[in-house]
């Protein structure tokens, strides 16, 4: 049922092109005159390069070996015009290619946001955030890179490369053959570097963001890292990514590398050959110097597109890693969506029924098992039971976090897995045992609860949740920053603000897992006091450790190992002392703790008694 981000299999011939003709076709449409703008730029600083090549040949020519002083003028005009026109081309295609890509980065953020809310709860219980955080900040980058990099190549050095080997060609056939053929030697050394630094990036990618995965949450987890004294350990072990980060960080700039002196070596012995034939030509041949002077600043200017080209090739593979990477992500497909044609849910009174649900969150480990009860419109539901009974999965499946294995549940007489889920959990109203508050204001997360929230309903809910009190005193009351999840606030503070979310809500069905656990007593007896007017007319479902919270329960279902094994009021479960619940109760008055899961699992047959009895209790 899990779903988690795994590393693929290594890329496959011709991946790249096919990973770039995606990323052309998703976004291409919309950048199409942009480019058309970057492209005429490129077109242009091509243009120029190869000019300044040709040019070469009447200035050697006609100006000096000819010594034609009419023609200095329109030369000189010529070249500063072609300086000037490249200048403006490379700062117009530079300029656009920025905002293409700054553009780009934006939109795939926010696709990937998208698309990660809607994956289920179960791949978020796989994988680490801070990973997938730094992982997608990543990899984010690697789909600008290899649109960038293709264009800038292709338009700009691709076409000055041609351009300048025409005018090779155009001085000297011969001399023009024999530079090409430093060529093969150059392929082979791309394309062995580019299997290498593919295999190396992926490593790094992932280093990488384990790396900041953890001090993501070692920052998150200060108070513990201090409290239990794991500041060494912690920092061994962070510098043992750190140094794992630089190894790979070393060996990628030492492989990218090696192509600069292979590329430099061959460029050498070509212009070092061409200069000794050129030269022994106009010694010995007295052939004019002006081609010569052209082929030869031809072949330099062309040394520079050439190892950008060659160099292109190997970036493209750390660009390529970093775009399939986050391709594999936006691939995972949902395993929890709504059923084709599912309806809204129309949910009035809020009756919730569990029909011999089973479930599991792995194979052959059942959490739930053939579970059936109902938690009556407009009353209080109970669930009891030690920890690992199966209390916060019914929660969980109650608002579809995940999809029963077999059974179902029923909400009004409606199959919640033939309803939307939007819609079924905007009926839904939850509080769970660890409050999260996001970055904001105080009353920005009480508004969370329901966007359309006036002013004055925040503060009613934040009133009936007992907050507005204590957020009255915070310096800026209602408007108070929060801090990353409410590190400002109290964990009682942030409980009530999270009740007050709930509240706000005004939805028919209200979920309370341990709502009131971070409460003192005073603050617990004022928060249950406003509860029970927030749960009149509500079918609330409340999750209890504490069973002196759930004393006044309409109902109460006690759960053992993901059965139901009683059922009743607390007058007619205590009525039978060897009863489970009345086990428990016994458990922590004696304890004079409030948690049932310090109590030892009950071995003991349990008798008849008034308390209903649940039939599959033996199942």
């Amino acid at each position: 049922m899990n779903q988690s981000l795994q590393p693929q299999a290594k890329a496959l011939p011709g991946e790249t092109w096919a990973i770039l003709r995606r990323i052309i076709a998703e976004n291409g449409r919309e950048y199409r005159w942009a480019y058309v703008v970057a492209i005429t730029c490129s077109l242009v600083v091509s243009g120029t390069t190869a000019f300044a090549a040709w040019i070469m040949s009447p200035v050697v020519n006609e100006i000096f070996y000819q010594r034609r002083g009419d023609l200095i003028l329109l030369i000189c005009a010529g070249i500063m015009a072609s300086f000037v026109l490249r200048g403006l081309a490379t700062y117009g295609q530079a300029v656009t290619l920025a905002r293409i890509g700054n553009n780009l980065v934006a939109r795939y953020q926010r696709r990937i946001f998208d698309h990660l809310m809607k994956l289920g709860v179960g791949f978020f219980t796989d994988t680490r955030s801070g990973q997938l955080a730094a992982r997608v900040n990543e990899n984010i980058n690697g789909i600008r890179d290899l649109l960038s990099m293709t264009l800038t190549s292709i338009a700009r050095d691709g076409v000055s490369l041609i351009g300048l080997i025409g005018v090779m060609i155009y001085q000297d056939p011969l001399l023009s053959l024999s530079s090409l053929l430093i060529g093969p030697p150059l392929i082979w050394a791309v394309v062995y570097l580019q299997r290498r630094v593919r295999r190396i990036s992926r490593e790094s990618v992932q280093i990488n963001s384990r790396l900041i995965g953890a001090m993501q949450e070692a920052t998150q987890g200060i108070a513990i890292v201090k409290a239990f004294t794991m500041e060494e350990e912690l920092a061994r072990r962070i510098g043992s990514l750190s140094e794992s980060a630089e190894q790979r960080g070393n060996k990628i700039a030492r492989v990218s590398e090696r192509l600069t002196p292979i590329s430099d070596l061959l460029a050498g012995l070509a212009v070092t050959g061409v200069i000794a034939y050129s030269g022994y030509r106009a010694l010995v041949l007295g052939q004019p110097p002006g081609a010569v002077f052209s082929f030869i600043t031809a072949l330099i200017l062309a040394y520079d597109p050439a190892r950008r080209l060659a160099r292109m090739q190997v970036g493209m593979e750390r660009a390529l890693v970093n775009a399939r990477m986050i391709y594999e992500l936006l691939d995972l497909e949902p395993q929890q969506g709504d059923a084709p044609g599912a309806a809204e849910a129309r949910i009035a009174s809020g009756e919730v029924r569990f029909d011999n649900v089973t479930f599991s969150y792995t194979e052959d480990m059942p959490v739930l098992r053939n579970l059936s009860f109902t938690a009556a419109a407009g009353k209080v539901t109970a669930i009891v039971g030690a920890s690992g009974a199966g209390k916060s999965t019914l929660v969980a499946l109650l608002q579809r976090f995940y999809d029963v294995d077999s059974g179902s549940v029923v909400v009004d007489g409606q199959d919640i897995s033939k309803v939307t889920k939007q819609s079924l959990r905007q009926s839904i109203a939850y509080v769970s045992q660890a409050p999260y508050l996001f970055e904001g204001t105080i009353r920005d997360n009480i508004r969370y609860g329901r966007l359309s929230a006036s002013d004055a309903e925040i503060e009613l809910a934040a009133s009936q949740a007992a907050a507005d009190d204590f957020i009255r005193q915070q310096p800026q009351g209602y408007d108070t920053p929060v801090g990353e999840n409410g590190v400002t606030l109290s964990g009682g503070q942030r409980q009530r603000v999270s009740i007050a979310r709930a509240i706000v809500r005004q939805a028919p069905i209200l979920l309370l897992d341990e709502a009131t656990s971070a409460l003192d007593n005073e603050a617990e007896a004022r928060v249950q006091e406003a509860l029970t007017h927030v749960m009149e007319g509500r079918t609330t479902i409340v999750i209890a450790h504490r069973l002196s919270t759930v004393v006044n329960a309409d109902h109460i279902i006690v759960l053992e190992e993901g059965r139901l094994v009683e059922e009743g009021t607390h007058a007619a479960l205590m009525a039978d002392p060897h009863s489970v619940y009345a086990r428990f109760h016994r458990v922590q008055g004696k304890k004079g703790l409030g948690l049932v899961d310090d109590a030892k699992p009950i071995q003991t047959p349990v008798p008849r008694s008034r308390a209903k009895k649940a039939v599959g209790r033996s199942a």
